[in-house]
């Protein structure tokens, strides 16, 4: 089992920019492929990217391919998700997830372990 714990949301302006950190303490951190979701107030929680155990694939939603960088440090049992030019539109509560299957897949069921989620906020 791993836990998950992220940080580093607040409040940014559009065009701003955020790092959100999630470490992982438990089993093996490289064991599991990493992902990282949002959630909107009243819609449903979508996926915003994954990155493979040892980093060598990524993998983005359309939405925020080309603004939006993950990556991992397996040393340090923690994945990173740094946003740049944000808008309104990316206002959510942002989730990192283990996917101990190591799936591949962009589906919020098939991740194992969750985060509590961090609050990323904004303005126009």
């Amino acid at each position: 089992q791993v836990h998950l714990v992220e940080s580093g949301g607040g409040l940014v302006q559009a065009g701003g920019s955020l790092r959100l950190s999630c470490a992982a303490s438990g089993r093996s951190f490289s064991d599991y492929t990493m992902g990282w979701f949002r959630q909107a107030s009243g819609k449903e929680r979508e996926f915003v990217g994954r990155i493979s155990r040892y980093g060598g694939s990524i993998y983005y939603a359309d939405s925020v391919k080309g603004r939006f960088t993950i990556s991992r440090d397996n040393a340090k049992n923690t994945v990173y998700l740094q946003m740049d030019s944000l808008k309104p539109e990316d206002t959510a509560v942002y989730y990192c997830a283990a996917d101990r299957e190591n799936r591949g897949t962009n589906v919020v069921a098939a991740y194992d372990y969750w985060g509590q989620g961090t609050q990323v906020t904004v303005s126009s």
